[in-house]
C-alpha cells in the first residue's frame, strides 16, 4: 500500500506538469449527451450502462463521431489518441495484437490468450480480424488492467470492445463517406437503415472499399509497387417483437490482398565500422532489397447473434459468434538477399473459433442496494496452419543481386532449393462460469466482487516432411478474481482502490520447425502457464463546474512466467531440416524469436483530463508512464563468446560456430534484469477543436492531434535500435452543418514529416547449402538491417453526407 501511495503521489506530480489526458466526447449511439454541466459518456464496462465516471478503471472511449473527425480508418488508428497502446499486425498475414501497460504479446504464438483480449458486439475475437478496417463502428472502449471476470476470457493487461452501429427500429437512414490523399489512398465508406416494421424489425447495412500503398515501402529493383485493397460489407439484423425480447443478429466479409516489402537501412546509417552496403539505404528513404514483395490474402467471415429476454426486473442474455480466418502469405528466405530472385516460405492458415455466453443480471437493483451478473462461458478454436519451407542449394561465390545488376529467377550460384513441407496444429477449449457483485452502501460508498473458474485444455502437434517433431497439449483448471471499492466523497469526486488475477495457458510458440529439438529449446517453445495479480488506486473528478473532468491512477502489477519474446529478428540456434528429395536432413543456421517465462513487475501512472476552456473550444490531453522490468528471468539469447550475458551481434555465425558454442542445446540461454516492454515507456497525446458558426447553416473548425513518445530502447542489446523522443502532429480542418449532416474536410496527419527509426534488428543473413563443399551449411551476412519507420506524412479530404438515423 506504501508502494501504490507513493505512485498517486508520483502521478499527482506528473499530472501537475504535463496534465494528462482525453475525455472523449459521447457518441449519440451510445444514448448520451453532453453538456458543461453533465459531460456524460455511456460505457458498458461492466455489462451495464454507466456513466464512464462511475466506473472505478481506467477506460479511455473513442465514439463514431471521432472516428469521422479523425480519419480513423484501421484500428491501429485508435492508439493515436490512447497513450500506451500499440496494435501491430504480421507482415505475412498471419497475426496481430496489442500491448498496453508495459509488457508486449507474441502475435505469432499459438493456442494461449492474448495479453490484452478484443471482442467484437460482445463476443471474442482475434486481433488479426478485427485490426484491419474500421467503418459504421458505435463505440470504442480500451479497458486497462486485468479483465476476465465479468466478460470473455482472462486477460492481464486489458480489453478493447468494438461495437458496431445497430439498426434504428423507427427511422430510415444512411451515410457515404469518402476521403482520398496524395499518397495513394482512396476510402469509402457507407450505409444505409431501414425499418421493416416500424418499433419492431429493422436491418442496417454497411460496407468499405479500401485501396493504399500499405508503409510506402518500395523495392530498389522492382517496378510493382507495394498495395493493399480492402472489400468488407456487414448486414445487421435486430426484431423486437415486445418490450421483454430482443433479437439480434449480424454477418460481416473482409477480404484484403496486400504486397509489402520488407523496409532495410544499410548498417553503416549506425554502425561507421559496418561495410558499405552496394546501394545505400537511409532509413527515411523507405527502400527495400527484396526483388518481389510479400503477396498475402486474407478472408474473414464473422457471424455474430444475440438474445435478451427481460422480466420480473432481471435480463437473460445469450450471446454467440463463429468466425472464421483464411490467410495466404509468404516469408522471404533469402533475408540477405545473396541471391537474384527471392525465395519464399509459403504459409496458409485456416483458423475458426466459436464462442457461446449466457449470462443473467439484474435490471432493477435488487433489495434497492445490489447489482449481480452470473454466467457460463463457452470458447473453442482451431488454428490450423500449413507451411512450405525452401532452404537453398547455392554454388561457391553466388550472385549477388544487391551489386545492383538484376540476373534470372536461378542466377549463377543458385542451383535449387530444398522444400519441406510442415503442418502445425492447434485446438484449444476453454470453459468457464463467472460471476460478480455490486454492494451500494448509501449513496457514496461501493464495494465489488468478482470470481471466474477456468477449465481450459488444448492440444498441438507439429509434423515436418511427414514427421511427427511435437505433440503436447495442456489441461488446466483456475481461479481468478477482482475486487474494488470506491467512495464518493462529494458527487464531484471519486477515489477508488482495486485488484485484480489474471491467468493465461502455456504458450505454444510457432515458427521453430527443428527435426531435433533440445530440451531447453522445447522449453523455449512450450511455456508453462502465466499467472498475474494488479494492485491501483485512482481518483476521478469533475472541475470547473461541469467543464472539466480530472482522471488519474497508479498500479503495480506483478506477472510469473510472463512470455518474453525476443525482439528483432530473434536468437541464432541450429536448425534440423529435412530434404524430402533425398530423404536425408541437414543442419544449417537459423533465426527465431524464442520466447523465455520471466518474472516481471510493471509500475505505472496515467491520466486524463478534458476541458471546454469555452462554448466553442475544447481541449485533451491523456498521458501514460509504465516500466515493465524482467527480474533475474532466464531468456533465449545470442551468446557467442559464451559469458552468459547477451550479444550485440553485427554479422551470423557459421554452423560450426554456432555448434561450438550452444553445443547439443542448439543455442544459447541468458539471466537477465531488463525491460519487459520495447515501446517508450511515457506517451501523451493532446487534442482541441475550435469551431464557430458561419450562418445558421454552416460550422467551420479547426482541430489539431499531437502524439507525444519519449526515448524507448526496443531490444536492450543491440546498442543501434534506441529511438529518441519524437511528436507526430495532425491537423484538421473544414466546414459542416450544425448537426453533423454534412461535413467537408482537409487534412494533414505527421504534418511536420518527421521520420523516426522505431525498430532496427540485427544485419540480415541468408542460410543456404553450400554444394561445392558437400552441401554444408554456409550463413552470408548483409551490409541492411530490417528497419521500421513512423507513417509518411499524407494530405486528405474527407467528404461526408447523412441522413436520417444515420
Amino acid at each position: 500500500m506504501r508502494l501504490l501511495s507513493t505512485l498517486l503521489l508520483c502521478s499527482a506530480s506528473v499530472a501537475a506538469l504535463s496534465t494528462p489526458a482525453l475525455a472523449q466526447d459521447a457518441d449519440t449511439e451510445a444514448s448520451t449527451e453532453s453538456s458543461y454541466t453533465e459531460n456524460v459518456i455511456i460505457v458498458q464496462t461492466r455489462r451495464r450502462a454507466e456513466d464512464v465516471q462511475d466506473v472505478p478503471a481506467v477506460i479511455d472511449t473513442v465514439s463514431a463521431d471521432q472516428v469521422s473527425k479523425l480519419n480513423m480508418r484501421s484500428f491501429q488508428d485508435v492508439a493515436a489518441i490512447v497513450p500506451g497502446l500499440q496494435m501491430d499486425t504480421e507482415s505475412n498475414g498471419v497475426g496481430g495484437g496489442a500491448k498496453l501497460r508495459g509488457v508486449n504479446f507474441d502475435v505469432s504464438a499459438s493456442g494461449n490468450n492474448p495479453t490484452v483480449e478484443f471482442y467484437f458486439n460482445d463476443a471474442p475475437i482475434t486481433a488479426g480480424v478485427i485490426l484491419q478496417q474500421m467503418y459504421d463502428i458505435g463505440m470504442i472502449e480500451v479497458q486497462r488492467g486485468p479483465q476476465g471476470t465479468l466478460r470473455g476470457r482472462a486477460s492481464p493487461s486489458g480489453s478493447i470492445t468494438v461495437t458496431a452501429k445497430k439498426p434504428d427500429l423507427y427511422e430510415y437512414g444512411g451515410f457515404a463517406d469518402m476521403t482520398a490523399n496524395d499518397i495513394g489512398t482512396l476510402n469509402f465508406k457507407g450505409g444505409v437503415n431501414i425499418p421493416v416494421i416500424e418499433g419492431i424489425a429493422a436491418i442496417r447495412a454497411a460496407g468499405v472499399w479500401d485501396e493504399n500503398e500499405g508503409d510506402r515501402v518500395r523495392s530498389i529493383y522492382s517496378t510493382k509497387d507495394p498495395f493493399s485493397r480492402t472489400k468488407s460489407g456487414r448486414i445487421s439484423i435486430l426484431v423486437q417483437p415486445t418490450d421483454w425480447l430482443k433479437l439480434e443478429g449480424m454477418y460481416q466479409r473482409l477480404d484484403r490482398t496486400a504486397r509489402a516489402y520488407t523496409q532495410v537501412a544499410s548498417f553503416s546509417e549506425v554502425n561507421p565500422d559496418a561495410g558499405a552496403s552496394p546501394v545505400y539505404i537511409a532509413s527515411s528513404d523507405r527502400l527495400s532489397n527484396m526483388e518481389h514483395g510479400l503477396d498475402t490474402r486474407q478472408i474473414y467471415n464473422i457471424y455474430n447473434w444475440r438474445a435478451e429476454g427481460s422480466a420480473l426486473g432481471q435480463v437473460l442474455i445469450y450471446q454467440g459468434q463463429h468466425y472464421t480466418q483464411e490467410i495466404w502469405g509468404h516469408e522471404n528466405q533469402d533475408k540477405g538477399n545473396f541471391f537474384s530472385g527471392d525465395i519464399f516460405r509459403d504459409n496458409y492458415s485456416d483458423v475458426s473459433s466459436t464462442s457461446h455466453e449466457v449470462r443473467l443480471q439484474n435490471d432493477a437493483r435488487l433489495l434497492e442496494m445490489f447489482d449481480y451478473v452470473v454466467g457460463f462461458f463457452d470458447y473453442k478454436s482451431t488454428t490450423p496452419t500449413d507451411l512450405v519451407s525452401r532452404t537453398i542449394l547455392g554454388a561457391p561465390n553466388p550472385y549477388n543481386p544487391d551489386s545492383g545488376i538484376l540476373g534470372s529467377s536461378l542466377a549463377p550460384g543458385l542451383t535449387d532449393y530444398v522444400v519441406t513441407d510442415i503442418e502445425r496444429t492447434g485446438h484449444s477449449h476453454e470453459q468457464s462460469f463467472f460471476g460478480n457483485l455490486t454492494a451500494h452502501i448509501g449513496e457514496s460508498t461501493e464495494i465489488a466482487g468478482g470470481l471466474r473458474h477456468i477449465d481450459y485444455r488444448d492440444v498441438n502437434g507439429l509434423v515436418v516432411g511427414g514427421i511427427t517433431v511435437s505433440s503436447d497439449g495442456q489441461n488446466a483448471k483456475k481461479w481468478i478474481y477482482s475486487a474494488s471499492v470506491k467512495h464518493n466523497f462529494t458527487p464531484d469526486l471519486m477515489i477508488y482502490a482495486s485488484t485484480g488475477s489474471s491467468w493465461r495457458p502455456g504458450l505454444n510458440v510457432v515458427g521453430d520447425f527443428s527435426l531435433s529439438q533440445s530440451a531447453l529449446e522445447q522449453s523455449l517453445l512450450n511455456l508453462p502457464a502465466e499467472t498475474s495479480k494488479s494492485y491501483e488506486i485512482g481518483l476521478k473528478s469533475t472541475i470547473l463546474g461541469g467543464r472539466a473532468h480530472l482522471n488519474l491512477t497508479a498500479y503495480h502489477q506483478k506477472f510469473n512466467n510472463y512470455p518474453y519474446r525476443v525482439p528483432g529478428q530473434g536468437v541464432y540456434y541450429v536448425n534440423t531440416a529435412y530434404d524430402r528429395t533425398s530423404g536425408t536432413t541437414y543442419q544449417e543456421v537459423a533465426q527465431f524469436n524464442f520466447v523465455g517465462a520471466v518474472p516481471v513487475e510493471v509500475n505505472g501512472v496515467e491520466g486524463d483530463l478534458s476541458v471546454a476552456v469555452t462554448d466553442n473550444w475544447d481541449v485533451g490531453l491523456t498521458a501514460a508512464y509504465s516500466i515493465g522490468k524482467i527480474k533475474n528471468g532466464t531468456i533465449p539469447c545470442n551468446d557467442l563468446n559464451g559469458d552468459g550475458v547477451p550479444d550485440g551481434t553485427t554479422s551470423a555465425p557459421s554452423l560450426a560456430e554456432l555448434q561450438a558454442v550452444v553445443g547439443s542445446d542448439n543455442l544459447s540461454a541468458c539471466t537477465v534484469s531488463q525491460r519487459s516492454g520495447f515501446q517508450s515507456p511515457f506517451s501523451a497525446t493532446l487534442t482541441s477543436e475550435y469551431r464557430y458558426e458561419v450562418s445558421d447553416a454552416v460550422e467551420a473548425y479547426v482541430r489539431g492531434l499531437v502524439n507525444f513518445n519519449g526515448n524507448s530502447r526496443a531490444d536492450p542489446t543491440n546498442i543501434y535500435d534506441d529511438v529518441g523522443s519524437y511528436g507526430l502532429v495532425n491537423l484538421y480542418t473544414g466546414i459542416r452543418s450544425p448537426d453533423g449532416a454534412w461535413s467537408i474536410s482537409l487534412f494533414a496527419k505527421n504534418l511536420l514529416d518527421t521520420t523516426k527509426t522505431l525498430t532496427r534488428g540485427d544485419p540480415l543473413f541468408t542460410s543456404y547449402r553450400n554444394l561445392a563443399a558437400g552441401g554444408a551449411a554456409a550463413t552470408y551476412t548483409s551490409s541492411y538491417t530490417a528497419v521500421t519507420t513512423t507513417a509518411p506524412r499524407e494530405f486528405g479530404l474527407n467528404v461526408r453526407y447523412a441522413f436520417g438515423s444515420r
